[in-house]
């Protein structure tokens, strides 16, 4: 099964529209416990990385299966067809356990996830993903710069939190994803956008996701704060920090009508099932703003020593 396709075929998607089954044959059961009003409730702001939270519904056939402090996201295809779920970003390795719960709490099987991704390659989201694919069988893919820290669990040297950040279960890569590629599961169809920045390889997703015919695109894009080891100077990287700037221009212009994040609190989550709607078309240029003054910021800091 080809796990990607090019640019060109992506045009054609968007074109005629994300592909999308009947809802019925994409959801969970309706008893499922997926009450966004659950999480709000045991979850705070900021909230600790590895405390457990209950899943909830984000629109159609896309779920919150992660933790308070740590986003894990499902999206659950045609059951019909038995093509399977795809499930982006593991948590630390001690979170597996919390999402594989979660995924089946919605009444579903770890079994039928077939396909994993990430956004970046760091201990605290992709840490539990070797885990989960020796829980499901599923096939991992990465970005080219991700896929060997993923099959080492070590950061790469390039990466601004070189030796700050913690050691991971190495997890099989088996395939790799590139920019604009779009990934398909049966009808599901996801677009990888390399983000460099938080990670040389992280990458944000889209998707649009229905409920019968009302339908969201989806954006789950990367930290892509920068945050760095105490010895390293964005400003000293000019080729990564062009890259850094333009996947911030990429995520400022998306189709983004819900915006998630590896931290839920850095999109205001929260802050929204509060007030009773995820749906933000100005999210993702807000965040993408917010991310790039907190850039300028860093650099004018280097500047001035």
């Amino acid at each position: 099964m080809s796990a990607s396709l090019d640019r060109a075929a992506w045009a054609l998607v968007l074109l005629s529209g994300f592909p999308a089954a009947p809802a019925q044959s994409q959801t969970p059961p309706p008893s499922a416990p997926a009450d966004q009003a659950h999480w709000t409730d045991r979850c705070a702001d900021w909230d600790e990385w590895d405390k457990p939270g209950p899943p909830f519904r984000i629109h159609g056939n896309s779920y919150y299966v992660g933790t308070c402090g740590i986003a894990a996201v499902l999206i659950t295809g045609d059951s019909l067809a038995d093509a399977g779920h795809v499930l982006i970003d593991g948590g630390t390795a001690k979170d597996a356990d919390l999402i594989a719960r979660n995924v089946e709490a919605l009444g579903l099987r770890m079994s039928d996830v077939k396909l994993l991704l990430h956004s970046h390659e760091h201990f605290d989201h992709v840490g539990g993903l070797a885990e989960l694919q020796r829980r499901s069988g599923a096939r991992l893919l990465a970005s080219p710069k991700a896929a060997p820290v993923l099959t080492s669990g070590i950061a790469a040297p390039d990466d601004p939190q070189f030796g700050t950040l913690d050691s991971f279960p190495p997890a099989r890569v088996d395939g790799e994803v590139k920019d604009g590629e779009v990934v398909r599961l049966g009808d599901l169809a996801l677009m990888a956008t390399t983000t460099p920045g938080h990670s040389p390889g992280a990458l944000s997703w889209q998707w649009k996701s229905c409920a019968g015919g009302d339908c969201r695109t989806i954006v789950y894009a990367d930290s892509l704060s920068p945050i760095s080891n105490d010895a390293y100077r964005f400003g000293d990287h000019p080729a990564y920090l062009a890259a850094y700037r333009v996947g911030l221009d990429k995520v400022a212009q998306f189709d983004c009508q819900i915006l998630l994040t590896p931290h839920p609190t850095a999109s205001g989550m929260r802050e929204r099932l509060l007030k009773g709607s995820l749906d933000d078309p100005a999210a993702c240029r807000a965040y993408a703003d917010g991310i790039r003054k907190r850039l300028d910021d860093r650099l004018a800091e280097e500047a001035r020593g």
